[in-house]
């Protein structure tokens, strides 16, 4: 039943970016394993539909927190601070999907910017800097990342980066294998394995095109979520919250910036919210 919805969610119009994107990287894929025959196209078709179900398992999650900078929440103050709205909140979003995972973990990214990620199917994700708003502008915003999850919002961001991240891993072992069977002492393996090393940068590049794609396509996701927010309590404070994070960057780079890089306009987002019945007028 996942898998049909997953197919489901992908054939969306506003996907076909990233239907694109996953047909070129299939054949990328082919040409980076030198898939000539069918025996090749089969080895390197069940190579891909692995890495896909790795990425979609509790390993690709961890790996995508790694990536994220999403550490557990350690500091007993910290704990005391949030687990209690974010328990609230859950619980609130749970009566409104009773289909959400029902082992749904907070981590934390050590960012001074207020602002908060949901990833993987079963991580929400707060900064440092969140904990500094009020108790229900934080509530909000776990409310907007819990919608996230509801929708299957971040699948499409564990295939491609965790999912390459392994067909990257695979491609170098095996030629590094192949070039230490062959004569790894020789010059022309040497050249050969530099040759690997570019191909295997190429492919990093190439994932992050595909992360800013998936990003930049799913920006209606993100009025979807804010309407979960609102109808379970939220619509005020998430528009507050928003007015206070206008303007904030995450500091750090990477993954996590390039997890907000693809928002839509704040003002945007809170005059949707307005159109929907939050009780928010700011003074100007």
């Amino acid at each position: 039943m996942y898998v049909v919805d997953f197919f489901k969610r992908l054939f969306r119009k506003n996907n076909w970016g990233v239907v694109v994107y996953l047909i070129l990287n299939l054949l990328l894929l082919f040409l980076l394993f030198g898939a000539s025959d069918v025996k090749g196209f089969v080895i390197v078709l069940a190579i891909y539909v692995g890495s896909l179900a790795v990425a979609l398992s509790p390993l690709g999650e961890y790996i995508l927190r790694v990536q994220t900078g999403s550490k557990p929440i350690t500091r007993k103050e910290f704990r005391d601070r949030i687990d209690p709205l974010f328990n609230k909140v859950y619980e609130k979003a749970k009566a409104k999907d009773p289909s959400l995972p029902a082992n749904i973990r907070l981590f934390i990214n050590y960012d001074e910017s207020p602002n908060a990620f949901a990833t993987g199917r079963r991580t929400v994700c707060v900064t440092l800097g969140l904990l500094a708003l009020p108790d229900e502008e934080i509530e909000a915003i776990l409310a907007h990342e819990f919608a996230h999850l509801s929708h299957k919002d971040t699948d499409m961001l564990l295939i491609i980066s965790v999912g390459n991240l392994i067909i990257t891993c695979i491609f170098v072992f095996i030629r590094f294998v192949s070039m230490i069977v062959v004569a790894m002492a020789s010059r022309r393996a040497w050249i050969a394995l530099l040759f690997d090393g570019m191909l295997a940068g190429l492919m990093w590049v190439w994932t992050k095109i595909g992360i800013l794609l998936v990003l930049t396509s799913s920006r209606n996701n993100e009025f979807e979520a804010d309407k979960f927010a609102l109808e379970i309590g939220y619509g005020k404070q998430l528009a507050s919250a928003l007015d206070k994070l206008t303007g904030y960057q995450p500091s750090q780079v990477g993954l996590w910036r390039a997890l907000h890089s693809s928002h839509p306009q704040t003002h945007d987002r809170i005059g949707r919210l307005q159109d929907l019945g939050a009780d928010y007028y700011a003074k100007i």
